[in-house]
């Protein structure tokens, strides 16, 4: 029943779960505090949350009033998590530090930096190519976070195009009055896409050319190199939601246009040693670990048996934390699963499952659209997830549907038998 109830929830915001009655009312041996029931003296938490941040906790640069209701629930009186807790974003033109502070400052509680996953942030684990010479593209602290993530020998777009200007040519008042090639220029050998550029014609040109010329983008094209050089990218999302009534493209579309203009050009396919962020496995397991590490600091003895995945986009939030969910039951059955990236966990998983709470605060809409809405007259919508993951109706169907994350939360206690 929970199943069709988040499928027909996504598709025509119908079906919404909602706190029983009796659990508003108050119960025999329990107090009331801001709103929500706690119990008698809890033992350690055996679950753990984790919160997608735009459209779930805020909206652009403020912050959604059901946020800080939920937060109110999830302290103690000591002003601590009561459960281990992380936020897990496809942001990631931030350093890590920054975010947890904008959130501590939005929330109202003290947020650590390692509690925030960036989109990029499980890069740590690639250790192989920390070393390598690495072209990077995004915007904000670009290196830095590059740094923060192990890798000591970047360049940047500017970089690039500054040593090679002749290869920016499509800003007519850019474009340089001489010419002059380059010996002295290390060459590159690999590529990490951290989020969408600012120009992105300059990107996808030198992205290109750096690919096509196997990192010598100085040289001539004689034939293209393939395999091509080792590609890690991370944030997929098509669409992401701010401040403005409709979304705006995010990191996946620019990821789009970068694999159709080299199938385009090459008549190969744009291939990566690791796509990054939700919905990758990877992120979910990298998750996973730092739930588990707050637990043992906070002394929660008990091992954590489930995670709840709270998030706006069914496509990222809800396709990742189902397809996880699904690596989880097919380690239980001792078969392998696919897409963690080849990432080995140094211990074992107690992780039985992980369910997907979707919010109608940010991507996802819970109004019915009615006849002429984004259905398009009953035909089905498209799939907005990556090339790389294949489509699958039942991993865009939510394990609950809620009207916002303060719902959530109170959503998760009950099932949790906290409230």
């Amino acid at each position: 029943m929970a199943a069709l109830c988040g499928l027909a929830a996504l598709r025509t915001g119908r079906c919404l779960w909602r706190l029983p009655a009796r659990l508003s009312a108050g119960l025999p041996g329990c107090w009331l505090r801001r709103g929500y029931v706690v119990g008698r003296a809890e033992g350690p938490p055996t679950f753990g949350l984790l919160f997608d941040i735009d459209g779930v906790l805020v909206r652009g640069h403020r912050v959604i009033p059901a946020a800080l209701e939920a937060f109110s629930k999830l302290l103690n009186s000591k002003g601590q998590l009561r459960v281990p807790v992380v936020f897990v974003t496809n942001a990631g033109n931030i350093l890590q530090h920054s975010k947890a502070q904008e959130l501590s400052g939005l929330l109202g509680c003290k947020v650590d930096p390692d509690q925030v996953i960036l989109s990029h942030s499980p890069m740590k684990l690639f250790l192989q190519y920390h070393n390598k010479r690495m072209l990077v593209s995004g915007q904000g602290p670009l290196v830095e976070n590059a740094r923060a993530l192990g890798f000591q020998n970047v360049v940047t777009v500017d970089e690039l195009r500054f040593a090679f200007p002749e290869l920016d040519m499509v800003d007519l008042e850019r474009r340089p009055k001489t010419t002059h090639l380059r010996n002295d220029f290390s060459a590159i050998e690999g590529v990490l896409l951290l989020g969408e550029p600012v120009r992105w014609e300059t990107s996808l040109q030198l992205i290109l050319d750096v690919l096509l010329s196997n990192g010598n983008p100085g040289t001539g094209l004689v034939t293209v190199p393939y395999p091509h050089l080792p590609v890690l990218a991370s944030n997929m999302d098509l669409l992401w939601m701010a401040e403005a009534k409709m979304p705006r493209f995010g990191h996946g579309t620019f990821l789009l246009c970068l694999e159709t203009i080299y199938q385009k050009v090459t008549g190969k396919e744009l291939k990566y040693e690791g796509l990054m962020g939700k919905p990758s496995i990877l992120t979910y397991q990298y998750a996973e670990d730092i739930i588990r590490q707050q637990a043992e600091r906070r002394g929660w003895s008990a091992p954590i048996r489930k995670l709840y995945a709270i998030g706006d986009n069914p496509v990222s939030d809800v396709y990742g934390a189902n397809l996880f969910n699904q690596y989880l039951q097919m380690a239980k059955h001792g078969e392998k699963g696919h897409g963690a990236g080849g990432y080995q966990k140094q211990r074992p998983s107690t992780t039985q499952s992980c369910a997907s709470i979707l919010v109608c605060t940010g991507i996802h809409n819970c109004q019915d659209p009615g006849p002429e809405g984004p259905t398009s007259g009953g035909a089905e919508l498209p799939f907005h997830g990556h090339r790389d993951f294949r489509f699958s109706a039942e991993l865009l169907e939510a394990s609950h549907v809620v009207h916002d994350v303060n719902e959530a939360v109170q959503l998760v206690f009950h099932r949790e038998g906290w409230a």
